[in-house]
């Protein structure tokens, strides 16, 4: 680590994460971005938008519907027509991914915000709200149709603090990490996937193209370093998604389907039985978590 900014292996891991309801991780294509990723391009980016309309004191703040929203630097998919700038997005522990957001309006961004960030259904301490404030925080699934191509994620997301504009211990772990999980997703037989998630249709067909794989049913994964989450000190910080659909070896459903996982003070000696115990056998190594948010939203302890 660089001088004076050693990982602190003192203090408890366990529950030292923010609770959310739901990350946008939006796929960026960089490694690193400024310290804070709202200023990049000028501030002409997607997670401005979004922290315009979650953050503090924007339209659909909500106390009790927390949006963290993260770059990463997962390519963006190539819209149509490729004469249009656009940005893609996870949604997670949704499982969805948006290929197409255009940077011509805010209109993808409204349709975002309201076909799929916002709750269904409100916390019973939004009870007293007039029903015009209680319908503007509410979700409305007619604004899903405006966002083309939109898909189900069905590849495990390893996600890797590697924001060296934020803190440079994330920045010195964050790469040798990801090429140690991609190495080691590759021995347990997964196809570790580097080009942008290709859209063969708007209705939400995928196409398939892996590379140096002879069956297009094999198990896909990807790995990317993303923006700060919190606890630089326990560098390297590590999510794990599993999507729902996900089986073990033995074709059950995976144990932690449907779950993010996160863990701290992740070292490359530790990745392969990460990989192991986590993605392949379903269990939570108790002495790296951090905690974690399953489908429904619910923050996850040990």
């Amino acid at each position: 680590m660089p001088d004076g900014l050693e990982i602190d292996h003192q203090n408890p891991l366990k529950g030292v994460m923010a609770g959310y309801s739901e990350h946008v991780v939006v796929c960026t294509g960089k490694d690193d971005w400024l310290s804070k990723i709202e200023d990049e391009n000028s501030g002409d980016n997607l997670a401005a938008d979004l922290k315009e309309l979650f953050g503090r004191g924007g339209k659909y703040t909500d106390p009790f519907h927390h949006i963290s929203v993260i770059n990463s630097s997962f390519p963006s998919s190539v819209p149509p027509r490729k004469a249009i700038q656009s940005t893609s997005a996870y949604l997670l522990p949704s499982f969805k991914y948006v290929p197409f957001l255009p940077r011509v309006s805010f209109d993808s961004v409204k349709a975002l915000a309201k076909g799929f960030l916002l709750p269904e259904k409100l916390h019973s301490a939004h009870d007293g709200l007039s029903p015009v404030h209680r319908d503007r925080l509410t979700r409305k699934e007619a604004f899903q149709g405006l966002l083309p191509g939109v898909q189900d994620v069905k590849d495990v997301l390893v996600l890797i603090c590697g924001h060296g504009g934020r803190d440079l211990r994330c920045g010195t772990m964050g790469p040798v990490l990801r090429t140690e999980f991609e190495e080691k997703l590759e021995m347990e037989g997964f196809h570790v996937a580097r080009e942008a998630v290709q859209v063969g249709s708007l209705d939400g067909e995928e196409v398939r193209r892996i590379e140096g794989s002879s069956s297009p049913e094999k198990k896909v994964a990807r790995v990317g370093l993303i923006s700060h989450i919190g606890g630089h000190k326990f560098a390297g910080n590590v999510i794990i998604y599993v999507p729902p659909g996900f089986t073990n070896d033995k074709g059950e459903k995976h144990a932690l389907a449907g779950c993010g996982i996160w863990y701290g003070r992740v070292e490359p000696k530790h990745v392969e039985g990460l990989v192991r115990e986590t993605v392949m056998e379903g269990r939570v190594v108790e002495d790296k978590f951090r905690g974690g948010i399953d489908a429904q939203r619910r923050i996850l302890r040990l």
